[in-house]
């Protein structure tokens, strides 16, 4: 095999006049939320131990580097293939790409550009050079957006989610005065090794070499040896029968998560450990360092370093631990993941907010449980504590508030101490005075220091969640049998589509607006907006409102209230109405003066679904 050359590399270094190849069999790119959601965290807790306000820009340099990973490509014919490491490298040109876009409000900080293309005889050539991406690429790049829903490959598809998922994950700790600080440092600090192999040969025993080495031992293999290995009786046939015991509820327990998400067992020892014995979190500042909250990431070694603050002195205690406590609370977190996956009665909200990536309410939901809780005290627990985070947030929606792991873990993990092992009443109340606390309410639909809640760029997928939960809870209230679902996706697995009800055609209501701007900004606004599927709404869109009403009266009740056939052929609809004290009414036509009534309306219906009462339907 020809000699190896491995180099490390910063990420300006890595990207700077190069392209690279992806060879057809490689497989896409498959990165999910959680792996960019992992990389922000990482790179936000080495640069924040680095950090202080007070420093010049130059002593950036001077921060301590961080190992990215390893990367193996192969020169051929002019040319340099990815063998591995396509992941990290897209990943960090989405990242770059999001930068550049935040130069227009930040304009300190560096230009990225030719790391993301080169430029040559006025044609654009992406870093990452992969035929069937580029197209999103550019349209990311110019424009920062890009409608891949129909989209067949499904790398594009999920280069733009991820691309979505960078907004609302990034951390706020990073913004303001650290952007530019922390961007710098990215380029300059952030190293990754690259391997160059000579042919392919090469490159493949190198991955090889790299990735099937023996197995290694999950973070639940170590922990289970070390909880078996104390369960030390001085008669040994008893130690056999009590190892055998805890060996076998281990295993079926880790089998079950097994089932549910290849990270699902990794996750629910976070999960519990954080709800149950955390203490501590890292401070958002500089010098700040790793507490109980980032050390359970390795929960093997954080259980061995604080066994006797847990509660794990002598053999009956490993036992304990392993049959009665992790036996306890596994149970509940696989329910509650399971009815992530999949909508079931009475636990709606849990799906909710699993659809809207609040990963934190498992940690959040079994705080409270304890062990002599029977199962329907600690579901009314969970019921409370996942129709909390659901109020919760959607309120942080339509203020344009980030929801993502990132921002909510402080708040999230000081709010699960709050309530670590409280009765439902002492729960009830905490959770309803976090609730009255917030200046975030739905009065951030009408109007707040961001202006009026509307659709753009990151909003989207917040608004079709919202429009889906309305629809549904009309529909359900006037007594017909659907649910969230039905209003996310059409009988063929199509999604619907956001509906205008105005049409992209500013002459239609040029006498309502001083520019076509403004028509533009309101066009946008929530109550402007509904949910049809995609043929009827590709039908309608170049029709002025008055032609769209005939149809809009077949589609769902949020659609069809704004016709005045819904309100003499559909009597239970109005009695719903009646009945909320909704300002339901007909709209013959649709002006200025109507979206903003409209807007209301929306507010109005979400401050019922939403309501901090739904925490006394147990009462």
């Amino acid at each position: 095999m020809s000699k190896v050359q491995a180099q490390t590399k910063s990420v300006t270094d890595l990207l700077t006049g190069v392209k690279y190849d992806i060879d057809f069999y490689q497989r896409g790119y498959e990165w999910q939320r959680r792996n960019i959601e992992e990389l922000l965290n990482d790179l936000e807790a080495e640069f924040v131990a680095n950090y202080a306000q007070e420093h010049e820009p130059w002593q950036v340099a001077n921060y301590r580097h961080y190992f990215l990973g390893t990367i193996i490509t192969i020169a051929e014919s002019g040319k340099k293939f990815i063998v591995d490491g396509q992941q990290r490298l897209t990943s960090l040109t989405l990242l770059l790409i999001y930068f550049h876009h935040l130069r227009s409000e930040y304009p300190s900080i560096p230009n990225v550009s030719h790391l993301i293309y080169t430029e040559m005889f006025m044609h654009k050539s992406f870093t990452i050079a992969v035929e069937e991406r580029e197209d999103c690429m550019k349209a990311l790049f110019e424009s920062n957006h890009f409608d891949a829903t129909e989209h067949p490959d499904l790398s594009v598809r999920n280069l733009v989610e991820r691309y979505k998922d960078l907004d609302n994950l990034f951390p706020d700790s990073l913004k303001g005065k650290a952007l530019t600080y922390f961007v710098n440092w990215l380029l300059f600090c952030v190293d990754l090794v690259e391997i160059e192999a000579q042919t392919d040969d090469a490159a493949f025993t190198i991955f090889e070499t790299m990735n099937d080495r023996g197995v290694n031992l999950s973070q639940a293999d170590m922990l289970k040896g070390y909880l078996l290995a104390h369960i030390n009786y001085a008669d040994p046939d008893r130690m056999q029968v009590k190892k055998t015991e805890a060996n076998n509820v281990w295993k079926g327990r880790i089998r079950k998560l097994a089932d549910i998400e290849s990270n699902a067992e990794e996750d629910c020892f976070k999960a519990w450990l954080r709800a149950k014995y955390a203490e501590t979190i890292r401070q958002p500042k500089k010098d700040a360092s790793n507490q109980d909250f980032e050390h359970i990431d390795k929960f093997h070694r954080w259980t061995r370093d604080n066994a006797k603050r847990i509660g794990l002195s002598i053999t009956n205690d490993f036992y304990d631990f392993i049959t009665n406590q992790f036996a306890y609370y596994s149970n509940y977190y696989i329910a509650m993941r399971q009815a992530s996956q999949t909508f079931s009665q009475g636990r709606e909200e849990i799906y909710y907010n699993a659809h809207n990536n609040f990963t934190l309410q498992f940690m959040l939901a079994l705080a409270p449980l304890r062990l002599d809780d029977d199962s329907d005290t600690a579901w009314r627990k969970i019921r409370l504590v996942t129709t909390f985070a659901d109020i919760f947030l959607a309120r942080r929606m339509v203020n344009y508030r980030r929801n993502g792991y990132g921002t909510l873990k402080y708040a999230m993990f000081n709010l699960t101490k709050e309530i670590r092992d409280k009765d439902t009443g002492e729960l009830r109340d905490i959770l309803r005075n976090h609730l009255s606390g917030m200046w975030e309410t739905f009065e951030g639909i009408t109007g707040h220091n961001w202006g009026t809640y509307a659709l753009n760029n990151f909003s989207g997928r917040s608004i079709r969640y919202l429009l889906a939960r309305m629809t549904a809870w009309i529909e359900r209230e006037a007594g017909n049998n659907v649910n969230f679902l039905n209003f996310l996706w059409d009988a063929k697995g199509k999604p619907f589509d956001i509906e205008h009800i105005w049409a992209n055609h500013y002459e239609y209501l040029k006498d309502e607006f001083a520019s076509e701007e403004e028509f533009q900004r309101h066009r946008n606004y929530f109550g402007g907006l509904l949910l049809l599927p995609r043929p009827v709404n590709r039908s309608l869109q170049d029709k002025c409102y008055q032609d769209k009403l005939e149809k809009y009266s077949q589609q769902n009740l949020l659609a069809a209230s704004l016709s005045k056939q819904k309100y003499k052929n559909e009597p239970s609809f109005k009695q719903f109405s009646e009945r909320t004290n909704l300002p339901f009414r007909c709209h013959a036509q649709f002006k200025r003066a109507d979206l903003l009534e409209r807007q209301d309306l929306y507010r109005q219906i979400c401050e019922q679904i939403w309501n901090p009462d739904r925490l006394r339907a147990d009462d």
